[in-house]
């Protein structure tokens, strides 16, 4: 069980995977405080990479705290390839894993074998989102 845990925080502890695809110019890194979230296209703007995280190895616990991590992180990228928007493409639940345990017993007679016991499983979900990082022009 002990293996099982130190497994588990091994896991838990690396690093997070956001990925990114730049599809269109590249500016200058800007603040993430103006990066805008866009649920709809704006009228005008340049698609500037795909963007793609999750809210693994956070310490966020509630599913909004979750959330909260994704948009971050979506932002980040955003800001450091100089895109002042992202452009929400997806976010939701996102399966990472389980972790199971089983206790049995195997009786042997002769050429014979019975075995018993029970097993759980527990799904382990991160949230996840994708973006398109755009530039808007200010009118």
């Amino acid at each position: 069980m002990k293996k099982i845990l130190v497994l588990f925080l091994i896991l838990f502890m690396c690093g997070c995977a956001t990925s990114s695809v730049v599809v269109g110019t590249v500016r200058a890194p800007i603040e993430i405080t103006k990066v805008k979230t866009y649920l709809h296209a704006p009228k005008k703007y340049e698609e500037v990479a795909l963007l793609e995280t999750s809210s693994k190895a956070s310490w966020a616990v509630t599913s909004q705290g979750k959330m909260d991590v994704v948009m971050e992180r979506l932002k980040t990228e955003a800001a450091k390839i100089g895109a002042n928007g992202i452009l929400l493409i997806s976010a939701g639940d996102k399966l990472a894993g389980s972790i199971g345990n089983g206790v049995g017993t195997t009786t042997a007679a002769g050429n014979t074998a019975y075995s018993t016991g029970t097993v759980s499983s527990h799904a382990i979900f991160h949230k996840a989102g994708s973006a398109i990082a755009i530039f808007v022009e200010e009118e």
